[in-house]
């Protein structure tokens, strides 16, 4: 299923620039609902109609770092993609090559000890592979502190070869973004909240839907090799746990906005699927053998088919419904990648029913 529907997806459905480009706002775009193999087509904006009152929606409130930095390697232009920072000072790198368009490529042949000249006279010194099985990201150490302020100052947001030009970084935060008092946030924006507004949270909230913060720094994805996440900081505070533990007793739904909000809060929840407050580290990678304890639904962007959230998704609706609905987001022309259309995945009511067809996940 996920090899037929990559190749199917054709590079016009890659959207290249935000939704406030194309549109009215940055709320203007499509929203697919499945509830088990049913699928229907939605504005966004309608949202509210899709969930009830006592759901729970998990929102991501990193914010957004400037994580791309132009460099040299003994004369050489590179991009450095700051990805996440370790417990001992150093950085989780990734040094690209520059295209003529703005966007990079993947640089291979780095090795240990390569150094990284960086704007204001700073420098990089690249110290070990982040795995023993790839060279692409790196541990590397800067002669300053303060990258975070490195990044304020000469920094961009990363950007991929699908979009069309550089965006403010403003593009690139969403309604729950906060700062935190290290400068630290998501190399990559949790972008399954991009669309909401400040109206639409409002309307959500008078209806009766509350909102559930986590905390996770997400870091460098690989558009070319799709690898799996590896481990990211993370919180989920004492208000949340509550929250989310009260709403499930009382039969509200925990519906996650992105990948991201699903990550911690379900290294959060214990084998008796009771949340407890958490932070740190997670290496959790949700697949459908695994499964979800607490997450009955998830709003998310529209993926690359061989990338590794897909198995998340599996786990959370079945690989026969999200099939469905990857099959029909191409013949509905849906938008894919962070400025694209959303994915809202929710239960499927008729399949606890007695002789029905649809049970099978």
């Amino acid at each position: 299923m996920t090899a037929d529907i990559a190749l199917r997806v054709p590079e016009e459905l890659m959207a290249s620039v935000p939704a406030e480009v194309r549109g009215s706002g940055r709320d203007d775009v499509r929203l697919m609902v499945s509830r088990g193999t049913e699928v229907s087509h939605h504005a966004f904006r309608e949202l509210a109609g899709q969930l009830r009152a006592g759901d729970v929606l998990v929102v991501n409130t990193s914010a957004t770092m400037p994580s791309a930095v132009d460099g040299t390697v003994d004369g050489e232009r590179v991009v450095v993609h700051f990805s996440t920072l370790g417990a001992d000072g150093r950085w989780a790198v990734e040094l690209r090559t520059p295209e003529p368009s703005g966007s990079t490529r993947r640089r291979t042949g780095t090795r240990a000890c390569t150094t990284v000249a960086l704007p204001g006279g700073r420098r990089l010194c690249l110290e070990e592979p982040l795995s023993a099985d790839g060279d692409r990201l790196w541990w590397a150490r800067a002669d300053t502190s303060d990258v975070p302020g490195l990044l304020a100052r000469y920094g961009r947001p990363i950007r991929y070869a699908y979009t069309s030009g550089d965006q403010p970084l403003s593009a690139y935060q969403t309604v729950f973004a906060l700062s935190s008092p290290d400068g630290v946030g998501s190399a990559e924006m949790p972008s399954a909240a991009r669309p909401f507004t400040v109206e639409l949270v409002a309307e959500l909230v008078r209806r009766g839907v509350q909102f559930a913060p986590i905390t996770l720094h997400t870091g460098v994805a690989s558009a070319e090799a799709h690898e799996p996440p590896y481990p990211e900081r993370f919180e989920v505070p004492v208000s949340t746990a509550r929250l989310v533990n009260a709403a499930r007793a009382g039969g509200g739904r925990i519906v996650a906005v992105g990948t991201t909000a699903v990550r911690a809060l379900e290294s959060a929840a214990g084998v008796d699927g009771v949340v407890r407050p958490a932070s740190g580290w997670t290496d959790l990678v949700v697949t459908p053998e695994r499964g979800v304890r607490v997450v009955d639904g998830l709003l998310t962007g529209l993926h690359e088919p061989e990338a590794s959230h897909l198995l998340m998704l599996e786990a959370i609706a079945g690989r026969t419904a999200i099939g469905a609905a990857y099959a029909e987001a191409l013949s509905a022309l849906y938008l894919w990648h962070e400025f694209g259309d959303v994915h809202l995945i929710l239960p499927d009511d008729n399949r606890d029913a007695p002789n029905c067809s649809c049970n099978c996940w």
